[in-house]
């Protein structure tokens, strides 16, 4: 009877339940917890706090009104940026500028690192580091004064040699055809060396013994690189290749808007500076608001569907 009892009555909780044990964890270990105060209270009110003010992309947003006080528009600002004479210029500029610099600057510091590894003199190594990192370090402001510089019709060096060998000289930053072959150029030349650092920390950590092995069956440098190195580092490919895939559509409006000029503008023109010039300068900014959305759900789905395909072929992705 007693023991029919016993069976009757609901097992209690355990005391170290999985909940209490973390209040335990985090009680011993509060002054770490306490630091993550300031990075999330600047995500949430930086981040996650804006995105209230989404809904002004589906209203005709008034200041004196307020965000809630102001009409509804529902889809007719996205109608309007659609069926504008410039949306297809700004959304080929916008891909063919971050295409070009996918294929193009993406595999560049993973060939720099890669370079760097098989270095053999400690000293070369770190010269070659230090002249590639520092440029990441320089202003945008004075990058684009180095290239208005070397790159000027009347003064610069690189027309002073092509006038040297008959040459006419080149408007560089003023033809529409160069503007982006200039700024992919000059932001590989800025970026390579400290986008290569993770590649570098990567390629320490591959296993020595595999580049002994792969020696003792007369594996050459080039196919150690091939089937050593790179599959070592693998991982970490997919997963920054995800991650510029994430911000496909962002492009940073500060360079392109200090290289920009009414004569390159066909080729300069792309999503973020129209959205500064139009929405901050000209005041629309449910319009921009509109288009801003527009250009982080496409990031959104590309990001998606890239981590997907990542998961599937290589088993690594970011979840």
């Amino acid at each position: 009877m007693k023991s029919a009892q016993a069976e009757a009555i609901p097992a209690l909780p355990r005391k170290s339940s999985r909940g209490s044990r973390l209040l335990k964890q985090m009680a011993k270990r509060y002054d770490l917890y306490l630091m993550l105060l300031l990075p999330i209270a600047w995500y949430l009110i930086f981040h996650y706090g804006p995105l209230y003010g989404l809904q002004i992309a589906f209203k005709n947003f008034n200041p004196a009104k307020g965000i809630l006080g102001s009409e509804w528009e529902g889809f007719g600002h996205f109608e309007r940026f659609f069926d504008s004479y410039y949306f297809w210029r700004l959304l080929w500029n916008t891909l063919s500028i971050n295409l070009f610099s996918l294929l193009i600057a993406f595999p560049i510091p993973i060939m720099l690192a890669l370079l760097v590894n098989e270095i053999r003199s400690k000293r070369f190594s770190k010269l070659l580091q230090n002249i590639t990192y520092i440029p990441h370090f320089i202003s945008v402001v004075v990058i684009v004064g180095i290239l208005n510089v070397f790159l000027s019709p009347t003064s610069g060096p690189i027309n002073m040699v092509i006038e040297a060998f008959g040459g006419e000289p080149v408007r560089f930053l003023e033809e529409a055809g160069w503007f982006k072959t200039i700024f992919i150029g000059s932001n590989i030349w800025q970026n390579m060396g400290w986008q290569s650092i993770i590649y570098i920390a990567a390629l320490s950590g591959v296993n020595p013994q595999l580049y002994e092995a792969a020696k003792m069956d007369g594996a050459t440098r080039l196919q150690r690189i091939w089937h050593v190195s790179i599959p070592g580092i693998a991982p970490v490919i997919v997963i920054l290749l995800i991650l510029d895939i994430g911000h496909f559509m962002n492009i940073g409006f500060e360079k392109i808007l200090l290289m920009q000029n009414n004569l390159n503008l066909e080729s300069s023109d792309v999503i973020s500076t129209f959205v500064y010039t139009t929405g901050v300068l000209k005041g629309e900014y449910s319009y921009t608001a509109a288009i801003g959305l527009f250009n982080s759900v496409i990031n959104l789905v590309l990001l998606l569907l890239v981590n997907r395909i990542a998961r599937k072929t290589s088993e690594t992705s970011l979840w």
